[in-house]
């Protein structure tokens, strides 16, 4: 009996010995108020509004000539499911790597829970990455590890746990994902959408306050697109957790999006909840949500006219 009492504690632990200060400041006094009744001592979410986790304010950046981003604001909100919406090249997997410090902005800022990434040293930034998940678009597993051992990494490499409790935990997060009876296989040994699963279980692996989806839908088949376009919201719900979803795979993403952003020229087009923009009146976006084939964006490409071109004038 006392063995299962100190396995059920541990359990209701183990985000707190993961999330280290950042557990700590969801239950500070600024979000918190205290109720006693009777002996029993009570902490009630305050009903402040809370500012946003990522807050981008004038973000410039270019490569080369090409202009990437020209002036945009973006707010995400805690807890929320926020998706990143566009064209192909329109910068949407670069805002990604803005917001985790791979790059950094030539203009104006990203502050991600209240610091400013450009600002962090390296000891800094890594301590906020490691409150960050990242399911990146091809999955990134490590070929030469079993599935176990892929999800376990993150677990080893950046807490003090003993392997006991590491492998509790890992078989957690593969049960979450629905894939704890793989986790000898190989990554050879799985489909494209098992892979991006296990991608996802190492993602939450140090339970993150935020995870950042790069295309996760793209390249699967039906089945595995439902399974994941489920998996995101639960474990953003079960977990409390801030998404980001990158992605241009409209139906699923506006299916779970709290908010969508879509981006294209260096700018932001429009934003709001995913009912708003598939109802807006602004032709760009009403092209990009409803697939339409042509509209601002033009079916032709730029061209001299076809009958100068048959004459040879052009």
């Amino acid at each position: 009996m006392r063995g299962k009492l100190c396995f059920r504690r541990a359990f209701v632990l183990a985000p707190t010995l993961l999330r280290g200060d950042a557990e700590k400041h969801h239950y500070s006094k600024h979000h918190y108020s205290k109720h006693q009744h009777g002996n029993r001592l009570e902490l009630t979410p305050m009903a402040k509004k809370q500012p946003p986790l990522i807050k981008i304010r004038n973000l410039s950046f270019s490569r080369g000539e090409k202009v990437i981003f020209d002036g945009i604001d973006v707010d995400i909100p805690h807890g929320k499911i926020t998706a990143i919406m566009g064209p192909s090249g329109s910068g949407k997997t670069t805002l990604l790597k803005l917001i985790s410090g791979q790059l950094m902005p030539q203009s104006g800022t990203v502050e991600v829970d209240g610091e400013l990434i450009h600002e962090l040293g390296t000891r800094q930034l890594y301590r906020l990455r490691m409150r960050m998940g990242m399911l990146f678009q091809s999955g990134a597993l490590l070929t030469d590890l079993s599935v176990y051992d892929n999800v376990a990494y993150p677990l080893i490499e950046h807490t003090r746990l003993p392997r006991s409790m590491i492998r509790k935990l890992v078989l957690m997060k593969l049960e979450a994902v629905g894939l704890r009876g793989a986790h000898d296989l190989m990554p050879s040994e799985l489909s494209g959408g098992m892979a991006r699963r296990v991608a996802l279980a190492r993602a939450i692996a140090l339970d993150p306050m935020m995870i950042l989806y790069d295309e996760p839908f793209s390249g699967q088949d039906p089945i595995s697109m439902g399974v994941l376009v489920s998996l995101i919201r639960r474990l953003n719900d079960a977990a409390r957790m801030t998404s980001v979803i990158v992605s241009h795979d409209v139906h699923e993403t506006a299916s779970i999006a709290d908010l969508i952003y879509v981006i294209s020229e260096g700018r932001v087009i429009e934003h709001g909840t995913p009912e708003a923009l598939m109802n807006s009146n602004k032709p760009w976006t009403r092209q990009f949500m409803l697939a339409q084939a042509d509209g601002p964006v033009p079916f032709h490409h730029p061209a001299p006219s076809l009958e100068a071109d048959f004459l040879g004038e052009s």
